[in-house]
Order: structure tokens, then sequence, then C-alpha cells
């Protein structure tokens, strides 16, 4: 058995506006598998700035993962505890050389043609360039939209949901909103009752990250659902979680593989959750196709039914062609729109 990775860079269609700042790339890693004939490709998709393994040895320990990869999963796992990402790419690449297709690794109705619900999403930037997006969304046929929020003034964010609010009431269009951290403790409880008026589905972030007695005092005394994101990023064991959890008690939970450790550290998440009462939903992270399909196909088969954050492999002008496709609010696995196999056997050979 072999492995190798290989460094991809993805290029935005247009600026992608976070309160972070301004998207134009994304760095990302492929990492492949061979074993014999067999071949299995993931992605280990490190968010700089944001993921908790974005380390100057980064590419180091991924090396290591490679040339120790005849260890196999479970003990590469423990290895990598702290390094999410990481882990992520191998759960992968290991599923997909086990699969009869190295593209199909979980069996759902979606690899049969049965679309995945999801949120369109609304990058920050101008006031105009934000509701040129939400017209685009609402065109397409998505019923429910997430509005990154937190960089333009707050008069014109409260602007763009009164006027989606007083087009469209919340059974016929669900409103979430992302703030990133962006409030501060003094100003977020004011904010969150604005919000209110507009009937969200719910809030996610509020506040900065790590700051748990003050995100759960706003979660108990939110009239806004809030979901947690960022919160979840650096929590490596299920103790850990459980106690986040128990003190914050969040409405939601936002879960990305990439950030919190993968399908297993993922599924731990979901279980904790449930047992509480709180929600949940899956997002990918500005993966390329390789690891948004990852991603989708372990969704489909969690028996979900709200809206998923799965639809950014439409963002970039160069990701690798795929069945993966967004229509009518969905995300569509179409086997007649083939992988270009070409482009990732050479990247794994």
């Amino acid at each position: 058995m072999n492995a190798a990775y290989s460094s991809y860079r993805l290029q935005f269609k247009r600026p992608g506006g976070t309160s972070r700042g301004v998207l134009t790339e994304k760095e990302t890693f492929l990492l492949c598998i061979e074993d014999g004939d067999q071949w299995g490709i993931g992605e280990c998709a490190v968010f700089r700035g944001l993921s908790a393994d974005d380390r100057p040895d980064y590419r180091d320990r991924l090396q290591w993962a490679c040339d120790h990869i005849q260890l196999g999963l479970e003990t590469l796992r423990a290895e990598l505890l702290e390094w999410p990402s990481l882990v992520f790419g191998l759960e992968q690449a290991f599923r997909s050389l086990q699969a009869e297709d190295p593209m199909e690794l979980y069996p759902s109705e979606f690899l049969e043609g049965t679309g995945l619900p999801i949120n369109g999403l609304v990058w920050m930037g101008t006031q105009e360039f934000m509701q040129e997006q939400i017209e685009e969304k609402l065109a397409e046929g998505y019923r429910c939209l997430k509005l990154k929020i937190g960089a333009l003034d707050w008069a014109s964010e409260l602007a763009l949901l009164r006027g989606l609010r007083e087009r469209y009431p919340k059974e016929r269009l669900e409103l979430r909103v992302d703030a990133n951290g962006a409030f501060t403790p003094e100003e977020a409880e004011e904010k969150l009752n604005t919000l209110a008026a507009f009937q969200l589905h719910s809030i996610e972030q509020p506040i900065r990250a790590g700051q748990p007695e003050l995100l759960a005092d706003l979660c108990r005394r939110s009239p806004v659902p809030i979901a947690l994101d960022e919160e979840l990023i650096g929590c490596y064991t299920a103790g850990e979680a459980q106690r986040l959890l128990s003190e914050i008690r969040p409405a939601y939970i936002v879960l990305k593989p990439s950030l919190i450790g993968g399908y297993k550290a993922s599924e731990s998440w979901i279980r904790l959750a449930e047992a509480l009462g709180i929600g949940w939903w899956v997002t990918s992270a500005l993966e390329s196709n390789i690891g948004l399909n990852a991603i989708a196909q372990w969704t489909a088969q969690l028996g979900i039914t709200m809206p998923q954050g799965l639809g950014t492999g439409a963002l970039f002008t160069n990701n690798i062609d795929s069945p993966l496709l967004t229509d009518g609010g969905c995300l569509w696995y179409r086997r007649e729109h083939a992988w270009d196999l070409p482009q990732i056997t050479s990247i794994c050979t």
C-alpha cells in the first residue's frame, strides 16, 4: 500500500466575503492511496485561519501520514487526533479504496437520483451584491437562504432581511444567518432581539468562539435559536464535546467534517446532541468536489430532513468535474455527468 498527496488551489468565480475577510482562492490537498490495482482518494481540506490544524508543519504531518499509511486508519486516526482535516481525508481515501466504485462511498437514494435539500448561501459584500445573490438563489428555486452577516453596516443587513421577509413569509422561505462571531458580547443581545422580528430559523455563532459562559447565557435568553459552528473546532474528544454541549445548550450544532475530524467525530457529535435534544445539520467547508462528494454521500444516509449546507461546489472556476449539481434548492448526484477520472487518476499516479 502506498500513499501520496497533491496540493490543489481552488479559484473562486467571484470573491467570497465573510466577517473574517474576502476569499479569492482556497488551498486544499488531495490524498491518494494505492493498493495493487485499487486506488482511493480523499481531501484534506485545511481552512487557513480557521482550522485547528492550520499549522506551519501541516505538510510535514500529511507526508508522515502518507509514509505510514500501512498503519491503517484507526492507528492513524489516534496519532492524528489534533489534525482533523487530515483524519477526514484519510477516512475518505480508505473508504474510497475499499469501495466498488472509488467515487461512490455510501450507498443511498442520493446516488440513485434523489436530491438532498440544501440552503442557498449568500456571501457578504455590498448591499447590491448581496441582493443580486439573493435574487439568483430565489430564481434557482431555493426555499432556504443563509446570509453571512457582520460585514455590512447593521442597517443595510436589516434592510436585506426585511425585504426578504416582506416578500416571503417563513412558511415559504426559511432564513438563516451566520455571524461568524462578528457580534461583541455587549451588542449581541440587542441585535438578536432585533433579528427576532424576521422569524429566522437560526443564527450561527453570534459571538466569537471561546466564550462558553457568555454564549450559554445568550442561548438561554435569545429569541433567535443559536447554532454553534466555530465553537466545535478544537474539541477532540467525546468528553470535551459533552461538556461543551451540556454547558452551552444551543438549539443546533453545525457539523463541518473537515473542521471537526471527519465521519467518526461527526457521528459522535450527533449522538451527543440528540441525547440533549439539540438539532444539527451538516455543512461543507469550501472543499473541492472530492470532499463535497464525500460529505454529501455520508449525509444522505443519515436520514436528514432539514436543508443542509452542501452547495459550495459551484463557487470555483477550476473544480473537478463531477456528477454533483445544484438545482431547485437541492444537491443532486447525476451519473450522466461523469467524474473527470483522467484528472483524478493523474493526481493519484
